[in-house]
C-alpha cells in the first residue's frame, strides 16, 4: 500500500538517479509545476530513461503531466511506457475532462500495444469548482483510482492561506468524495510546501490520516519519513487489531454478534477496521 508519494523534477536526471533513495513508496515524476517550460521537452525525453531506471529499482512510478491540453496531449503520449502505473492529470474540472483523457490513452494503450486500461488515472482537485464536482469526478471512469488534494492551488482559488483552519472542511469533504466511490485519497489538510517547520507539517499529516486520507504527496526528500510513520500502524495498533479480530471470531463460534474487549463493544463495523489494518 502506498503512504507516500516523492515528487521528483523528471528533467532533472541527477534527481532522478536518486530518487529511489529517499524511503517514498511511489516516485511521481513531474512534467508540470517543477519543470520550467523550455526544459519541457527535455523532461519527456528522458521520460523512458527515468521509468526505466525507478523500475530497475523496484519502484512504483506515476507522472504528473500538464494542464494545459497541448502540453497534455504531447506529454501523455511520451508517458504510455511500461513501468508507468498512473497519470496524475491536474487541474481536472469535472468528469468530462477525465473521460476525454482516458479516451485518449485508451487509444494510445492500442498504439503501443499495452492492456486497454493498464495505465491508471489520479485526478488532482485543485479549486472549488472540482471539488463541487468531486462526486461525478470520481465516478468518471474505471481507469481513476484515486483522488488527490492539491492544496496550493486550492488555496490560491479560494483566496485564503493553506491553513489546517481553511484545509480541513474541503479536505473532508474530497475524503468522503473518494470513498463512496471506492477510490483512495492522497492528501493532507495543510500546505504540501512546508519543509521548514516539520511539526507543523507532521501535525497536519496526522490530522489528513485521522480524517481518512490514504497517502500524502511530499515535495521534499524531508517530507517523507514523517508521513511513511504517520501512515503505518504501530505494533499497538497491531496488536490491537489481532485481538480485535480474534474476539469477535471466538464471539461468533459461540453465536454472539458483538463482543465485549477493553471496555468497548466489538461489532462488525469495528472488526472491519481492525482487519482492513491487518
Amino acid at each position: 500500500m502506498i503512504r507516500s508519494y516523492l515528487f521528483t523534477p523528471a528533467h532533472r536526471p541527477e534527481l532522478v538517479a536518486r530518487a529511489h533513495e529517499r524511503g517514498a513508496d511511489a516516485i511521481l515524476l513531474d512534467l508540470e509545476d517543477s519543470v520550467p517550460r523550455d526544459h519541457k521537452q527535455a523532461a519527456r525525453d528522458g521520460l523512458a530513461d527515468a521509468v526505466g531506471a525507478l523500475k530497475q529499482h523496484g519502484m512504483t512510478v506515476a507522472i504528473r503531466v500538464n494542464a494545459d491540453l497541448g502540453e497534455c496531449v504531447r506529454d501523455l503520449e511520451a508517458a504510455i511506457l511500461p513501468g508507468v502505473e498512473a497519470i496524475m492529470l491536474p487541474k481536472v474540472i469535472g468528469a468530462d475532462h477525465l473521460r476525454l483523457v482516458d479516451d485518449y490513452l485508451s487509444m494510445l494503450e492500442r498504439q503501443a500495444k499495452m492492456p486497454d486500461g493498464q495505465i491508471k488515472l489520479i485526478a488532482l482537485i485543485e479549486t472549488a469548482q472540482a471539488l463541487q464536482n468531486g462526486a461525478d469526478i470520481a465516478k468518471a471512469t474505471p481507469r481513476l483510482t484515486a483522488l488527490a488534494f492539491g492544496t496550493e492551488d486550492f488555496s490560491t482559488d479560494c483566496g485564503h492561506a493553506p491553513s489546517v483552519e481553511a484545509l480541513q472542511a474541503p479536505a473532508q469533504t474530497l475524503v468522503l468524495e473518494a470513498k463512496s466511490a471506492g477510490l483512495r485519497a492522497i492528501g493532507l489538510p495543510g500546505s504540501i510546501a512546508e519543509i521548514k517547520d516539520m511539526d507543523a507539517f507532521g501535525d497536519s499529516v496526522t490530522l489528513g490520516r485521522a480524517i481518512g486520507f490514504d497517502a500524502v504527496m511530499c515535495i521534499h526528500p524531508r517530507q517523507v519519513s514523517m508521513v511513511n510513520a504517520a501512515f503505518t500502524p504501530s505494533a499497538t495498533d497491531i496488536d490491537h487489531a489481532t485481538r480485535v479480530s480474534q474476539a469477535f471470531d471466538a464471539a461468533v463460534a459461540q453465536g454472539l454478534g458483538a463482543v465485549m474487549l477493553d471496555g468497548k463493544m466489538i461489532d462488525p463495523p469495528i472488526v472491519a477496521r481492525a482487519q482492513a489494518m491487518l
